[in-house]
């Protein structure tokens, strides 16, 4: 799982950049639906979170949600809220 989007209803696709390098800020954004957050996993890996996902009341994601328990990303009583997109740390300057 290098390059995925996990959307909110658990539906998930491979995602390369559209440059075919690095993420561009504007494809981040309309990936997850506004300002990005980016969350550090413990394997070297990048998760890309709506900064503004709780405000915004968008719908949990489990899958992110566990994928970010497992890394030790957040809190056991903490949560991912809407679509986001796990990378390379590589993928984004």
């Amino acid at each position: 799982m290098n390059r995925i989007i996990i959307k909110a209803d658990g539906t998930t696709a491979n995602y390369s950049p559209r440059s075919g390098g690095h993420y561009e800020l504007d494809e981040l954004q309309s990936i997850v639906g506004g300002y990005i957050q980016i969350i550090s996993l413990h394997d070297g890996r990048l998760m890309v979170i709506n900064d503004e996902g709780k405000l915004l009341a968008l719908p949990m994601n489990s899958l992110a949600t566990d994928i970010a328990l497992e890394q030790g990303a957040i809190f056991a009583s903490d949560f991912i809220v809407g679509d986001v997109l796990i990378c390379r740390e590589g993928d984004i300057l």
